[in-house]
C-alpha cells in the first residue's frame, strides 16, 4: 500500500467519523403531510378551498431553538365556475423557531417562515394551461406532538406568491397534518 492510498484511507475514516459527529449534533428529520389549502384575500374571489400534499427535511442543532427546513408542496384549487383547476407547486427554505418546553412535554410549539419558488398554473378542462414561476414568502405556526419514534405535527402558514397581472399577489393558507421521523 502506498503512502498516497494510506493517506486517502485516513481522510476517508476521518470524514466518516466527522459526519457521524455532525449528525449527532445536527439531527435530521423527514416528514410527510397533507391537508386543506384555503385561498385568501383577492385570491378567494373565484377559487374554492383545495387540498395539498407536502414533504420536508428539517435540520436542527441539538442545543439551539432555531433550525432550518426545506419543503416542497403540491396544492390544487377548484374554480367557482368549474372547468378550471389552479395548481401551485412550491419549494421553500425556512427558519424554524421551536419554543423551549420541559423535556417531558410532548406538545412542542414552533414558528416557521421563509421564502421560495412557486409555480402557479391554471389548468382548464379544455384549452391551453398558463403558468408562471415567481418568488414568494411564507410565515406560520404549528406544533409537534412527540411520540415514540414518530412525531405528529399540525401547522398553518400564510403564503404570498408575488405574481404579476391584475391581482398582484396570490395568497393561500394551507393547514397541514403530518408525521415527522428521524432526528431526536
Amino acid at each position: 500500500m502506498t503512502a498516497w492510498s494510506k493517506g486517502l484511507g485516513m481522510v476517508a475514516i476521518g470524514a466518516l467519523l466527522g459526519a457521524r459527529t455532525a449528525s449527532a449534533q445536527m439531527p435530521v428529520q423527514f416528514g410527510l403531510g397533507a391537508g386543506i389549502s384555503i385561498p385568501s384575500g383577492s385570491t378567494s374571489n373565484g377559487l374554492k378551498t383545495g387540498w395539498h400534499g407536502t414533504a420536508l427535511v428539517q435540520f436542527k442543532p441539538a442545543a439551539s431553538p432555531v433550525g432550518f427546513q426545506v419543503d416542497g408542496s403540491y396544492h390544487q384549487f377548484g374554480f367557482d365556475g368549474g372547468g378550471v383547476k389552479y395548481q401551485v407547486i412550491n419549494g421553500t427554505a425556512n427558519a424554524v423557531y421551536t419554543f423551549s418546553v420541559a423535556p417531558e412535554t410532548q406538545f412542542r410549539p414552533y414558528l416557521i417562515g421563509g421564502g421560495g419558488i412557486y409555480n402557479v398554473k391554471n389548468k382548464p378542462d379544455l384549452g391551453i394551461s398558463v403558468s408562471e414561476t415567481k418568488f414568494g414568502l411564507n410565515v406560520g405556526a404549528g406544533f409537534n406532538i412527540k411520540t415514540s419514534g414518530i412525531g405528529v405535527f399540525v401547522e398553518g402558514r400564510f403564503h404570498n406568491v408575488l405574481v404579476s397581472g391584475p391581482a398582484p399577489n396570490f395568497h393561500y393558507i394551507p393547514i397541514t397534518v403530518g408525521v415527522r421521523f428521524g432526528g431526536s
